[in-house]
């Protein structure tokens, strides 16, 4: 079996979002339970928490954006960039935090004491850009993360693949002119937030390090089985990434309340069972999944236990 790590901590649950918002606590409350209830808490290895260090946020981030939402939050707004961005007391220290044990799992397998991860954090990341916050993102977390494997560990080569069902413009605007990072997304086309066509594919010395997958709306199972057997991980063979990084939303389903694809649960295992043949055959293994969306909570707990299933097994 493999050594698979876990990454949670009452403290995402603090930042409170308010009644009716999509992006909730009850998301990772209701996870919890039924990781526990399917005996899976007991395989994983913990990985605890630390606050992020601003120099580890601009890796990503602009030294003023950081200091925009820590000015933000401590005003005591109800928003932050946008209305969809509520904050509360907490949220810069929550995000922190969601950021530092990301980079706490990093060195976890990056040393070899796990094999791989799974992150359940909040708030989420990919769509957080180096100046801008939106679509429930202040700190772009697996962008971040691709960075700190890079200048921490050495490694020269990373692939983040996202199937959160909106495009993952912060992390696109992060890597688009570098060829040492693959980003490569999957996403309901249009929608939310409006970026990700099949055009995009990087410029300058990363033209052609960005594949972007538009799916239409009412596509399921096979049109993403379709595409990950002659898209994604062909491409993935040809750039042989060191490390493999998942944006794992599971917004995708056809119960998410925010979107309208048509995708079953069991695509979660099968979609992380494909990635870890990748990172097999050329990253000794090493394969991080970090929560990004998924708003039908009892579907987001089934997309995390399809995955972490699927982490587990050899």
């Amino acid at each position: 079996m493999m050594k698979t790590a876990f990454l949670y901590d009452d403290v995402f649950l603090e930042h409170d979002t308010g009644e009716g918002h999509p992006e909730r606590a009850e998301r990772l409350r209701t996870m919890l339970q039924r990781l526990e209830s399917g005996g899976y808490l007991e395989k994983l290895i913990r990985v605890p928490v630390r606050e992020a260090e601003e120099r580890h946020l601009e890796l990503i981030h602009s030294r003023d954006y950081v200091e925009r939402v820590r000015r933000g939050v401590e005003s005591g707004d109800e928003y932050f960039d946008s209305v969809d961005n509520t904050v509360c007391a907490r949220t810069y220290h929550v995000a922190l935090s969601a950021v530092g044990g990301c980079l706490n799992m990093c060195d976890e397998v990056m040393s070899g004491r796990a094999t791989n991860g799974f992150c359940a954090v909040r708030p989420p990341g990919h769509h957080a850009e180096n100046r801008k916050a939106g679509g429930f993102c202040f700190f772009n977390n697996v962008a971040i993360a691709a960075r700190y494997i890079q200048t921490e560990h050495g490694m020269a080569r990373i692939a983040i693949v996202d199937w959160d069902v909106h495009h993952g413009n912060g992390t696109q605007d992060a890597f688009q002119d570098d060829p040492s990072v693959y980003y490569i997304s999957l996403h309901q086309y249009p929608y939310y937030p409006g970026t990700g066509a099949e055009s995009d594919i990087g410029f300058g010395q990363g033209m052609g390090y960005t594949l972007n997958i538009p799916v239409k709306a009412g596509s399921g199972n096979s049109h993403y089985l379709q595409a990950f057997n002659e898209m994604v991980i062909p491409e993935l063979e040809r750039f042989r990434p060191e490390v493999v990084l998942i944006s794992a939303g599971f917004d995708a389903h056809r119960d998410d309340p925010l979107s309208s694809i048509n995708l079953t649960g069991d695509m979660y295992y099968r979609f992380t069972r494909m990635l870890k043949g990748v990172a097999e055959r050329h990253s000794q293994d090493r394969l991080i999944a970090f929560l990004e969306g998924g708003y039908n909570v009892e579907v987001c707990a089934e997309g995390a236990e399809q995955v972490i299933r699927a982490l587990l097994e050899d």
